[in-house]
């Protein structure tokens, strides 16, 4: 097994200052060549993705801070290009940061249309002369500010909200803290965030993310080194960063090179849980795959799927699996190289206790999802007792599921999703995916991978059976379990975005999720060798 860490950092407001501050001190590295960078990539990109920008009035509102330096730097690019432009400056000249110092006399240099407000009154003044299709520039706060804005800033951001103009931020929509995923005071809605260097929390996590719109990265001359020395545990995790995670196929492999999975799932009426289990983890280079599930809907399944192999297993009078049908899917795992177990089992006390059984004794690693989850929920030492596994688990709840295993509500779970996957993955020792809007693989130590694929089409029933599959087949595969959860994450978003693409969002089911994997796969992992 192997792990390679290449994700894009998500870096806390103090952590972009700390490399910010390396960049410079310890690398020699002069503030004003970076801020001259920033704005110039900002510009870049606005010439660059803005349509007829240059028939447009584009109005950067600066701050006195660094924030504002990059705003000037912005409108002396884009008045340099021929893009009229007009920079409105909220501070005395006196007060500005001694880069944004040097950046207003740079831009006056080029005679730019350039108002200096520090009222209420003068600001109203350049307001009346915004006009309503202009593009608003916001450079106003950086990465520093805690708590809400007040006085004239929160006034501007509240005058710019009302007026309904079209903005793009710079770094971060002003008034939202970087590190927090809470909005508590007026902060800028931006369509497009430039953020600089790297990303930050608020631009991840909900409600604060939806300010931010969509948001892209600036390189502005940092280097990685300054970045890798504030070892960041949040990394952004998208199609640059998952590429080289499987390794590629040789030319003299066979099927038992690439793992044996045995999906423990289905019940009365559940079978399809079952089926779309197992063809996620054939459709993710699964070399074999068994189906182990109640006798009575062997046949069920084997007729839907003809690559799998099927074994019966003890069941209730009612149908269910029962607490002894453990010891047969351990024998089963003798030969086999992963377990996924849950999908479509049930809660029936009996089929309850053979899961939590295998949960914590199962010699193979293992991925528990769906009523895997709900059978350890039932039990309050299940999550303790995971930790003494014989072998890696990966827990996949929604946040139903991670509520009802943390003890909590749905809604406590949502108010703040990175709490919760990571005192998850504490409690249990395992690796959890938690998944919606932004799915989060989170490892035991807290270090977060934040997954970039996805959309509200996946909301469907068996679309996690599915990713059951392909991350139970990545982990037979051989990956270690946060590259196995990560990657099959992505590459189930991946394969649902394209089958929205295809169908759009409302029409698509689970099974559509499945005939674009093979796509998401050749796109993102490596071919054979």
């Amino acid at each position: 097994m192997r792990t390679i860490l290449t994700s894009m950092e998500i870096l806390t407001g103090e952590q972009m200052r700390a490399a910010d501050r390396h960049a410079i001190e310890a690398l020699g590295i002069p503030s004003l060549e970076l801020m001259e960078a920033a704005g110039a990539g900002i510009a870049g990109e606005l010439l660059r993705s803005e349509p007829d920008l240059r028939k447009k009035t584009v109005t950067v509102v600066c701050g006195k801070g660094n924030n504002g330096g990059d705003g000037l730097v912005i409108a002396r690019h884009l008045a340099v290009a021929g893009v009229p432009v007009r920079a409105i400056v909220l501070a005395d000249p006196e007060a500005l940061s001694p880069d944004a110092a040097v950046n207003l006399e740079r831009a006056r240099g080029e005679s730019l249309d350039l108002e200096c407000a520090t009222d209420e009154i003068g600001w109203k003044r350049c307001l009346e002369k915004i006009p309503a299709e202009a593009l608003i520039v916001d450079a106003l706060l950086g990465t520093g500010i805690r708590g809400a804005v007040y006085g004239l800033t929160a006034r501007v951001i509240e005058d710019l909200t009302r007026g309904g103009f079209d903005i793009v931020a710079v770094d971060l929509p002003s008034g939202l803290n970087a590190d927090s995923h809470q909005v508590v005071g007026p902060a800028i809605t931006a369509r497009v965030t430039y953020t600089l260097c790297r990303p930050k929390p608020a631009l991840i996590f909900p409600p604060a993310a939806r300010h931010a719109g969509e948001w892209r990265t600036i390189p502005i001359g940092i280097p990685d080194e300054s970045v890798a020395m504030q070892a960041s545990n949040m990394t952004w995790q998208d199609a640059a960063s998952v590429r080289g995670l499987l390794p590629a196929r040789a030319h003299d492999a066979h099927k038992g090179k690439f793992g044996h999975v045995l999906v423990v799932a289905g019940g009365p009426g559940r079978a399809g849980a079952a089926v779309l289990t197992a063809r996620g983890a054939l459709r993710s280079g699964a070399g074999l795959v068994t189906v182990a599930c109640p006798a009575s809907i062997r046949a069920e399944i084997a007729v839907q799927q003809a690559e799998v192999m099927t074994e019966a297993l003890l069941e209730s009078s009612e149908g269910w699996l029962s607490a002894g049908s453990a010891a047969r899917v351990q024998d089963l795992l003798g030969t086999r190289d992963t377990l996924a177990i849950g999908p479509g089992l049930g809660t029936d006390p009996e089929t309850a206790k053979a899961v939590r059984l295998l949960a914590i004794s199962a010699r193979r690693g293992a991925v528990i999802d769906a009523d895997g989850l709900n059978a350890l929920a039932l039990d309050p030492e299940s999550l303790l007792t995971l930790r003494e596994a014989a072998a890696p688990r990966i827990l996949t709840p929604h946040p139903g599921e991670a509520a009802r295993l943390l003890r909590v509500t749905t809604h406590e779970v949502q108010a703040d999703r990175l709490a919760a996957a990571r005192t998850l993955a504490e409690r249990s020792g395992a690796v959890v995916v938690l998944k919606g809007n932004r799915t989060l693989v989170v490892k035991t130590d807290g270090a977060v991978a934040v997954n970039a694929s996805g959309n509200p089409g996946m909301a469907t029933a068996g679309s996690g059976d599915v990713l059951t599959g392909v991350v139970a087949a990545l982990l037979a595969r051989g990956l270690e379990p946060f590259d196995a959860a990560r990657l099959g994450v992505f590459l189930h978003g991946d394969a649902g975005d394209r089958a929205a693409q295809r169908l759009g969002p409302d029409a698509m089911i689970a099974s559509d999720i499945l005939t674009d994997l093979s796509a998401a796969f050749v796109a993102h992992t490596g071919a054979v060798s």
